[in-house]
């Protein structure tokens, strides 16, 4: 399995109250493939640029497009420009591919608390091996799951992991998703203060 992908089966099992939203979610699955295109020696980087390496044989047909969407010509993207271009859609395409591969069935609950439709996850042996890397706290995903919220309130301590280019991503996706939620807001105060003007002094 690909720690995206363990991501999501993690993003969507874990017993939280809070909802993840599919912009979080992508920018960290985003990062995610950039942590397994590093640990693959797909490629490096130069401070924050991503500088590709050769191009690995990758089984999963997400993560291969992934490879080859790199930016291939100096001056290279950063980390951040990958995780917002990349991002895009992404949680869309990996809920897809999970719906596909029969790894997503209709739920047994009328509820839920992911944001999926009508699909909940299987019990497989994918979604069990990202249950045990979970419950091991291995550094990097539990610093992703961090970055959406699910363990509690996010927080700004850098992740804890020995890698420097991995601790750069992961420092990345917890900007870009604090990012994310501060336009959030802002487009909220936004509509709310159109909205007063509209409705007058009266309300």
């Amino acid at each position: 399995m690909t720690t995206p992908r363990d991501l999501l089966f993690v993003a969507m099992d874990v017993e939280s109250s809070r909802t993840v939203e599919r912009g979080d979610l992508s920018l960290a699955l985003a990062g995610a493939e950039l942590i397994d295109l590093l640990e693959a020696q797909a490629v490096s980087l130069d401070g924050e640029r991503i500088v590709p390496g050769y191009r690995p044989s990758v089984a999963d047909r997400l993560m291969a497009e992934a490879a080859s969407s790199l930016e291939q010509q100096p001056p290279y993207e950063s980390v951040g420009e990958w995780l917002w271009r990349r991002g895009r859609g992404l949680a869309t395409a990996y809920l897809a591919a999970l719906e596909a591969e029969g790894q997503l069935t209709p739920p047994r609950r009328r509820w839920m608390r992911f944001r999926t439709g009508e699909l909940t996850l299987a019990d497989t042996p994918a979604r069990r091996e990202a249950a045990n890397r979970w419950t091991s706290d291995e550094p990097v995903l539990a610093s992703l799951v961090t970055a959406l919220g699910l363990r509690g309130e996010r927080t700004d301590d850098p992740p804890d992991v020995a890698d420097e280019a991995v601790a750069t991503v992961l420092a990345a996706v917890h900007d870009a998703v604090r990012e994310l939620e501060f336009e959030r807001q802002r487009r909220a105060i936004d509509e709310e203060a159109f909205s007063n003007i509209w409705r007058g002094p009266d309300g």
